[in-house]
């Protein structure tokens, strides 16, 4: 079968369905997990047709048969369900808010995965790896993604800031070189401050890395455009996606840039752990008290 969650595919199908495969449909959506351990008799016995009218759901849905429908079932409910059935609503208990939003969050994810431009990302750590000074914006939700960014510049391998005000973003901006790389951080991509702290750097020849949401004024003035394709939508109770893609993102920016800094900032990265782990254990400001302490432990 193509690529995707079989259940979100069920999902966006229902209208397409005739009516014994729409009963199919409302089952398999109703209990995924209980679906996925059914055989075809049991599913036709439970969904109340024949067994022919479950193959054929399961071809009208791109699986080949029943079989191919059951796997296909099983990675799908591995992912989460579609973010149409993780909809909360005010009846529900704790149980099932807090299943629907981790299903929410990981189906969003994948979807933020499968979508992800590759060769983007690449151009993106390079120019990240070659820089003297990064500096990452951003506004609300995205601004905390910047400043959590810049608690990653170990990784990174240059100085890095955060500003959080806008006059602050904008004089960074004024005084980046061609060797700064900016990173500018917006689902939408069209708020007004941060595309103007973009022209700036461009114009002061800065790279800049754009991190929107899809097509946007940000993508089309950034260097490289990053499109974390997420399922951010209005409802009042969804939490937002956009800033967990983000961080990941992030995430893998700062590990591929690593990577490409070799084995000397990998053993620069990990003697740091060693210390903060110290520290936090309290072992490392009981050295300082006692030095002698080291060659005992």
């Amino acid at each position: 079968m193509s690529d995707g969650p079989v259940l979100a595919k069920i999902s966006n199908s229902l209208e397409n369905l005739r009516r014994s495969e729409r009963k199919v449909a409302d089952v398999v959506l109703a209990d995924p997990h209980a679906v996925v351990r059914m055989t075809l008799a049991e599913l036709a016995e439970a969904v109340g047709v024949s067994q022919p009218t479950i193959v054929r759901f399961a071809n009208a849905i791109g699986c080949d048969g029943f079989h191919d429908f059951r796997i296909a079932l099983a990675q799908s409910v591995a992912l989460g369900i579609p973010a149409t059935q993780s909809v909360i609503e005010a009846r529900d208990d704790t149980a099932t808010t807090v299943s629907k939003i981790f299903d929410f969050s990981i189906t969003s994810l994948d979807h933020v995965r499968r979508h992800l431009d590759l060769a983007a990302l690449e151009a993106a750590a390079e120019a990240l790896a070659a820089a003297d000074r990064i500096v990452f914006i951003g506004l609300g939700a995205s601004g905390i993604v910047a400043m959590d960014a810049e608690q990653k510049f170990p990784l990174f391998g240059a100085a890095c800031s955060a500003p959080i005000d806008t006059h602050q973003q904008f004089l960074a901006a004024s005084v980046s070189t061609p060797s700064t790389v900016l990173v500018a951080i917006s689902n939408t991509g069209r708020t007004v401050s941060i595309l103007d702290t973009v022209r700036v750097a461009r114009e002061r020849g800065a790279t800049v890395v754009g991190i929107t949401g899809g097509p946007s004024p940000l993508a089309e003035l950034s260097t490289v455009a990053l499109v974390v394709e997420s399922l951010d939508n209005t409802d009042v109770y969804t939490p937002t996606i956009s800033r967990l893609a983000q961080l990941v993102v992030i995430d893998a920016l700062a590990t591929m840039v690593l990577l490409r800094r070799g084995e000397p900032a990998l053993s620069d990265i990990r003697t740091m752990k060693t210390r903060l782990s110290q520290m936090r254990s309290g072992l490392h400001h009981e050295m300082i008290l006692d030095p002698n302490r080291r060659g005992r432990s």
